[in-house]
Formats: C-alpha cells, sequence, structure tokens
C-alpha cells in the first residue's frame, strides 16, 4: 500500500535517516517507537508529503487515502461541535443537496416519456448509489457513536467549539479524522489529551478497523492493544519487528546484546590494529604491511551501538519526613464554579504511604480535587482537613508560572537541590532527556513539555511528604515514565496521581477514586481492578436503560431478573479470577522448580558457566514478575468474593 525506499534525510551534515526502506500493508497495525529526536514524527510528515526527504522516495498506492493527526494542530472554532464533525461529510451533504433538488424537479414535470426525464432519473440513481456508499444512511449515528465514544456528551453536539478547551478541540479533530475512514491511519501521540475511557474505546476503534494504522505513542498499554508489527528508528536506521511494544523490548535487548559484543569485539580489533600502525609506521620492511591495515581501518563499517543511560536507573525521591497518621480527610466535599456544579458529596480519607489515583472522564473533577487538595481551590460544600506535619509537592500539568525562565535548567535544580543529590543532578537530568549541551538552556526557551519535565526532575530533590501529581506523563518518553514509576513505587511518602496512563498506574496505585457523574466512587484495588469492575458496571448500567418501562408488578420482575444477571456476571469474573490464580500458581511451582534444580547444579559446579548463571538471573526474575502477578490476582479475587 505505502512503500518508503532508501529515504536519507540530513540537515547540514548531521543525518537523520540513512537508507530507511520498510513496506506498510495494508492491514498493518504498526508502533513506531525510538528516543526522542530519532525523527518518529519526521517520518509520519514525510509519509504524508509535508516534508520531503533529502533522498530516496515514498510510493504511495493510487486509491490510498491517509489521516494524519499530528501532535499540535490548528483547530476550528467558528462553529458547533456537531456542525464541526458534520464537515467530514462534505461529500455527502452535497450529494444530499443534489438528492433533494432532483427529487423536487422530478415531482414537478410530467414529460415521463422524455429523454430529460430519463436523465432526470439517471442522475438521481447515480446520486442515490454514491450516497449509500459513501455512508449517508448512517451519518447521523456514526457522528454520535464517535463523539460519544471519545468522551463528549449529548448535551455537548450544539456547543461552539469556541467554549472547549484546547484538548477537547483536539478530540474534535480526532473524531473528524476516525470519521473519514481512510485507508492509513498516521497518529503522534492520540492518547495526549484522553481519558481512560476514552483510551480504551480508541483501542477497540482502531483494533477492529478495517484499514492500516502507524502510530507513535509513549502509552505502552495503548501500543501492545493496538499494534501487532514494531518500527524501532535508532541512529538513523530503521529495524522491524513483527511483534508487539513488549514482545519488541524484549527482542531489542537480546539484538543490543549482540550488538554490544560485536562493538566491542571490533574495538578490540581497531585498537590492535591502531598498536600495529604505531608501532612499525617508520620501519620500511613493514611499510606495505602498514599501509594494508591502514586502508583495512578506512575500509571498516563501524558499528554503532545507541547510548544507555544506565547511570540514570536508580535515581528516587528523598526520604519522605514522617506525617500523622492521616494526610488527608475529605468529608462529603464538593465543589461548582458558578451554577455550573462539578462534583459533590466527595468522601475520602488518605492515609500516610497510600498511593491512590484520581480517574474518569475530562471535566468530572480530577484536577479540581487536586488543586482543592493542596488549597488553590476552596471546597463549595463539606470539608477538606490535613493531617499534622504534611508537606505537599504538586505538579501541575501546566508549568509555566513555576519557574523562573531566566535560570538554566541546571540552574533550576542546583538551587534546590540539597545533600548528596547534588552530585547526581547531570544523571536526573539526563534521565529526563536533558543532555549535553540542553542543560545550560535557559527555562525560557524550553518547550511546554521540556518544562513539565524539568518541573517533575526539580520535585525529586525537595523533602515533601505527599506528592500530588496532575498528568504527570504527558511529555515523557517510555524510559523517562519508567524511571518515575520505579522511583514512586520505592517512595515512602504518601502519592494522589491524576492519570490515564494504565500502565503507569499499574503496580503503583492500589486505590483508584473514579470522578463520574458529579460523584466520586471508591475501588480497593490497583487500576486493572478499576477497569473490570467498570466493564461490569457498565453492563449493568446498559441492561437499566434498556429495561421498558412497565407496571410495578413487572418492574418487580424486571429488578429481580436483573439480579440474576448480576449474579451471572459476578460467577463470571470470579471463574476467571480463579483461573488467573492458579494459572499464575502452576508457573511459579514450575519456576521454582527450574532455580531447585540450577541450586543443586551449583552446589556441585567445579567451573563457572555464564549461559547457566544468565538462565538462573532470568528464572529469579521471572519468579519475582510472577509472585507480583500473583499477589494482585489473589487481592482481586478476594476483594471480588467478599462482594
Amino acid at each position: 500500500m505505502i512503500s518508503l525506499d532508501n529515504l536519507n534525510v540530513s540537515y547540514g551534515g548531521w543525518t537523520l535517516f540513512d537508507n530507511v526502506s520498510f513496506l506498510i500493508n495494508d492491514k498493518d497495525r504498526i508502533g513506531l517507537v525510538g528516543k526522542n529526536g530519532a525523527g518518529k514524527t519526521t517520518l509520519l510528515r514525510i509519509i504524508t508529503g509535508e516534508q520531503q526527504p533529502t533522498e530516496g522516495a515514498v510510493t504511495i498506492n493510487g486509491e490510498c487515502s491517509i489521516g494524519y493527526l499530528p501532535q499540535q494542530m490548528r483547530v476550528a472554532d467558528t462553529t458547533t461541535l456537531k456542525a464541526e464533525t458534520e464537515k467530514t461529510f462534505a461529500e455527502v451533504l452535497r450529494l444530499e443537496a443534489e438528492i433533494g433538488r432532483l427529487t423536487a424537479e422530478i415531482t414537478e414535470r410530467t414529460d415521463y416519456q422524455s429523454e430529460e426525464y430519463a436523465a432526470l432519473l439517471q442522475k438521481l440513481n447515480e446520486a442515490q448509489d454514491h450516497y449509500h456508499i459513501l455512508g449517508g444512511d448512517s451519518r447521523e449515528a456514526d457522528i454520535e457513536k464517535t463523539l460519544l465514544g471519545l468522551g463528549f456528551k449529548r448535551s455537548d453536539f450544539d456547543r461552539a467549539t469556541s467554549e472547549f478547551s484546547g484538548g477537547w478541540r483536539m478530540r474534535i479533530e480526532l473524531a473528524k479524522l476516525l470519521l473519514q475512514r481512510p485507508s492509513i491511519f498516521l497518529l503522534d501521540e492520540p492518547t495526549n489529551h484522553l481519558d481512560i475511557e476514552s483510551i480504551q474505546w480508541l483501542e477497540e476503534y482502531l483494533k477492529n478497523y478495517n484499514g492500516a494504522v502507524l502510530l507513535i505513542s509513549h502509552d505502552r498499554a495503548f501500543l501492545d492493544n493496538v499494534t501487532t508489527r514494531t518500527i524501532e528508528l535508532s541512529l538513523g536506521h530503521a529495524y522491524d519487528y513483527k511483534v508487539p511494544y513488549s514482545k519488541y523490548v524484549e527482542l531489542r535487548a537480546e539484538r543490543r546484546a549482540q550488538q554490544m559484543a560485536a562493538y566491542e569485539n571490533q574495538q578490540k580489533m581497531i585498537e590492535k590494529t591502531e598498536e600495529f600502525i604505531e608501532k612499525f609506521r617508520y620501519k620500511p620492511t613493514k611499510s606495505n604491511q602498514v599501509q594494508s591495515r591502514i586502508k583495512q581501518l578506512e575500509r571498516l563499517e563501524r558499528i554503532e551501538v545507541e547510548e544507555e543511560d544506565l547511570a540514570t536507573l536508580n535515581i528516587k525521591f528523598p526520604p519522605a519526613p514522617r506525617s500523622g497518621q492521616i494526610v488527608a480527610e475529605i468529608k462529603e466535599a464538593g465543589k461548582a464554579f458558578g451554577e455550573k456544579r462539578i462534583f459533590s458529596d466527595a468522601t475520602i480519607t488518605i492515609e500516610r504511604g497510600q498511593k491512590i489515583a484520581l480517574v474518569g472522564r475530562n471535566g468530572e473533577g480530577k484536577t479540581t480535587m487536586a488543586r482543592m487538595l493542596i488549597g488553590e481551590l476552596e471546597a463549595t460544600e463539606g470539608t477538606i482537613r490535613l493531617g499534622a506535619n504534611v508537606n505537599i509537592g504538586y505538579y501541575a500539568q501546566n508549568q509555566d508560572d513555576l519557574m523562573d525562565g531566566e535560570f538554566t535548567v541546571f540552574d533550576t535544580l542546583d538551587r534546590v537541590a540539597v545533600g548528596d543529590i547534588r552530585t547526581r543532578l547531570r544523571d536526573i537530568l539526563g534521565a529526563f532527556l536533558f543532555r549535553g549541551e540542553d542543560i545550560d538552556k535557559k527555562v525560557k526557551v524550553l518547550s511546554g513539555g521540556e518544562r513539565s519535565r524539568l518541573a517533575m526532575a526539580r520535585l525529586m530533590l525537595e523533602p515533601y511528604n505527599l506528592l500530588v501529581l496532575d498528568e504527570p506523563t504527558n511529555h515523557m518518553d517510555m524510559r523517562s515514565k519508567d524511571i518515575l514509576k520505579r522511583a514512586l513505587q520505592k517512595y515512602d511518602g504518601t502519592v494522589v496521581v491524576v492519570s490515564h496512563d494504565r500502565d503507569f498506574l499499574d503496580g503503583m496505585v492500589d486505590r483508584v477514586y473514579e470522578f463520574r457523574d458529579g460523584g466520586v466512587k471508591e475501588y480497593l484495588g490497583g487500576i486493572y481492578y478499576f477497569l473490570e469492575k467498570r466493564k461490569i458496571e457498565s453492563l449493568q448500567e446498559i441492561e437499566r436503560k434498556d429495561a421498558p418501562a412497565t407496571s410495578p408488578q413487572s418492574q418487580d420482575s424486571s429488578q429481580g431478573k436483573l439480579s440474576y444477571e448480576q449474579k451471572k456476571e459476578r460467577e463470571k469474573l470470579l471463574r476467571k479470577l480463579r483461573k488467573a490464580v492458579e494459572t499464575i500458581e502452576e508457573e511459579l511451582a514450575e519456576v521454582e522448580q527450574q532455580i531447585a534444580a540450577y541450586d543443586a547444579k551449583f552446589a556441585s559446579a567445579t567451573e563457572y558457566n555464564e549461559d547457566d548463571y544468565s538462565a538462573y538471573n532470568g528464572l529469579k526474575t521471572r519468579y519475582d514478575h510472577l509472585m507480583h502477578e500473583w499477589e494482585k490476582a489473589s487481592y482481586e479475587l478476594e476483594i471480588t468474593e467478599q462482594q
């Protein structure tokens, strides 16, 4: 469908792409990955024709249509939500008008036997056929389904687009793109402005889509759920893996180990060759051999290995000063802005050391609650009381006003760092993608994403015991998110995080509060426990909405049937959870046996075998992972059995 052939892109002697080639087929689901600056967005722009390569070509099948969603784009704000979305169907609307005009003309004519009348009928039939092919019959349903799936409410349909925030306007553009149904979607960070429910809806849409998908995303769960192929851009080259992201990470580690071995062998060979040249350069009897080795080095194709920031892996938050056992107590709290009520009757008790997530659709009050917790907003009803000795560190989505623009990146951290951590400031900045000359940039010239990452790095330096984080991962790559997640898991203070990133929240939070329909509901479990429960509740809501209005007697019968359906769903979930626990236990037993076999082998071994020890360490890592999964599955089973 689309062929990329030997693409080269150079900027003043610096090469971004070096003979990049691959094919995109008509049903491919491709994740495009690589470090920031590797050229992912540039590649999408080359495919769309917005940018031209220095050399090479992109060949597109003549019938292939492209739908491109960039990270940032100009959005319209001159009409209503529905009217703006309907612009996608411009051709359908034109045909609709033409069908109306032709129908009216045919109705008025009486020359049924004339050639002109026959020609009008022919035009009408052609227009109607074209209208049906373009989906004119289902236009209204498709618009409604797409807008609701992306988190809009029916009450939003007639609102002016100018009333929506930037994030919601991006959703409007995404809705228009989805409704175009192109041959291939090119999506650059499509989940940045979506909440968890909308992300899940988009996942299902893209998985079942009849065309191809090429997407850039830092959301690991989204990539795993949508893609079946991963293309990595690294050091100017493209590496094609026919697997989803998580499997790619494993295969890439194997490829990197092989690359490192080859690189180290080549470096040893180069070193020995250079020693020979230097030693015998001025000996006439060796001149031929010296020249031969010089030419050998000139012809040598140097192996390059992408730098890994291993020094950043152990970054952690400073120990949290001790607070009271109750960190925050929220009782029947609510917030309204004028006539508009955001939520009410929120009751939450946050205890020392807890890590909780605030989730829900955009506009339901997650950020509002975070700002109320730090004292930036006051509750319009109920109370919010902080415990003893609580010191709050707050990460807001918008950090522009929180840092001095005249300071450099390095100075911003250096001014708040105390103690030994000052010796590791460059490592910390490197973990958040500030390398080399980046650390000498002034804050005022940084992009929004760079400022956000710098604010998070600064937060890691100060001794807080309650961290309130509002969408902390929006501008981070996979590596930075992993580093932040590990640091938060080890952190001994209390964490309240607003996020839609399921992979980031998984294994970090143990309690979820959902903001929905003006209320707040507690889920005593991790993010995937919440999502599983939410699915069941959604099914029950659908059943309630679909139940017909009947007499009291039949309503009682309907209630009994609903109870039966709920029971069936609960039993189904319990079977699934029990099966999950049993499967993990079986695998744990098998891994334990393998570890015991190696223990016995090592006890009687007379020499070191690197392969055996590598396999042994791999088994121990696998055992730790399985134990984590077993604890999570067992907890979910226990909670479900109690309900």
